[in-house]
């Protein structure tokens, strides 16, 4: 395992999904991770709203379709009672409506099934250290105010649509949904090349020769 994740000396874990193999396989990444600790696995979104009561985790790794109540339900309810959880949605979605969802339901990390022991700790890792940034104040002075809405919203937004196009990518995506998540990306000045590249193909798959020259004139620069 390659990334390692900046940590107290532990972080505790739920897990909630209706599939018995994948609870089986995430616990199993968690135990690769130094300082992670599983306390409380759940069968669904009902089950891991009352374990998240009884066990206070710092995590919750949720599915988004289970029975009783789904994972997006189930998020709302444990931030509003547990502002400083961490969630992190695992789903084999991989539309922008079950993007934006997890993202107004609260939700800091999306992760589509399957994904690797590395990527999991490179979310985990992504989202503790923006948790210690902004829990960080420095002696003396007044705390930070707090990001607006609309701010976070955003901030949640690229974070979101980077990992989804980080998605597209290593699956090889070349339709219309992946051709928006990366208009989205490309917006931004800076945005990444391979971004910019893999719109590129896409653009020249799809035959879309005006938006391709633009983009290739940009890429030149």
């Amino acid at each position: 395992m390659t990334q390692s994740t900046e940590s107290p000396d532990t972080l505790r874990f739920l897990i909630a999904d209706d599939v018995t193999e994948t609870r089986r396989s995430t616990r199993l990444m968690l135990s690769l991770i130094p300082g992670a600790e599983v306390v409380a696995i759940a069968k669904d979104g009902r089950e891991a709203v009352e374990l998240a009561r009884q066990h206070k985790p710092d995590f919750a790794l949720m599915d988004v379709n289970m029975p009783h109540m789904n994972g997006l339900q189930a998020i709302r309810v444990m931030i509003d009672e547990n502002p400083m959880l961490a969630c992190i949605i695992i789903s084999a979605e991989r539309d922008t409506q079950t993007l934006l969802e997890a993202m107004s339901a609260g939700a800091r990390g999306y992760l589509t099934k399957p994904f690797t022991a590395d990527q999991l700790a490179a979310t985990i890792d992504r989202i503790w250290k923006r948790k210690r940034a902004q829990a960080t104040a420095v002696a003396g002075q007044p705390p930070t105010p707090p990001p607006t809405q609309t701010g976070f919203l955003r901030q949640q937004r690229d974070y979101f649509v980077i990992e989804l196009a980080n998605e597209y990518i290593r699956t090889r995506r070349t339709d219309e949904k992946a051709m928006q998540v990366l208009e989205i990306l490309a917006q931004d000045p800076q945005c990444e090349p391979r971004f910019l590249t893999a719109l590129a193909m896409i653009y020249a798959l799809n035959h879309q020769w005006g938006k391709l020259k633009v983009l290739a004139a940009r890429l030149e620069q």
